[in-house]
């Protein structure tokens, strides 16, 4: 897509006491998933990572699901978000300081179940929460990427 604004990300899901959940960033009373823009050069599956390492200091996360993604609908000024499911089980969430902004660059983070996420996150998210539920919970849905 060129000339579009690109950003890529993770819904990062772990499962607490049998129950799956996923992980939802707070900036001031803006509730988002993990995600940023790519640095030159980089894949968007790498930007993802990074940008997820950077904002919660999860570094450990891996793919069960592979590099499927689902893309958000273009939303400020034509910018589309690329998400992957990202499975963590080891290593505490955190907000860590950015070094660009001189403090975390998100307010709170709190693992939330799938349809709290769907509560408290923009509209555009609905699709990706959804697809993300249903392969966490293993009952793939066959939509087109």
């Amino acid at each position: 897509m060129t000339g579009a604004r690109r950003s890529a990300g993770l819904v990062v899901v772990r499962q607490f006491g049998g129950q799956w959940r996923c992980l939802v960033l707070r900036a001031y009373r803006n509730w988002d998933l993990p995600k940023g823009t790519p640095e030159p050069g980089e894949q968007l599956l790498q930007t993802a990572l990074r940008e997820t390492a950077e904002e919660t200091d999860l570094s450990v996360l891996t793919l069960p699901w592979g590099d499927e993604y689902r893309e958000t609908e273009p939303y400020a000024k034509g910018k589309v978000a690329r998400f992957y499911i990202a499975l963590s089980t080891e290593g505490e969430a955190s907000l860590p300081v950015s070094a660009e902004l001189g403090r975390p660059e998100h307010h709170e983070f709190r693992w939330v179940s799938f349809a709290t996420a769907l509560k408290l996150l923009p509209p555009r998210f609905v699709p990706i929460l959804r697809w993300a539920q249903s392969m966490a919970e293993g009952n793939p849905q066959k939509t087109p990427a």
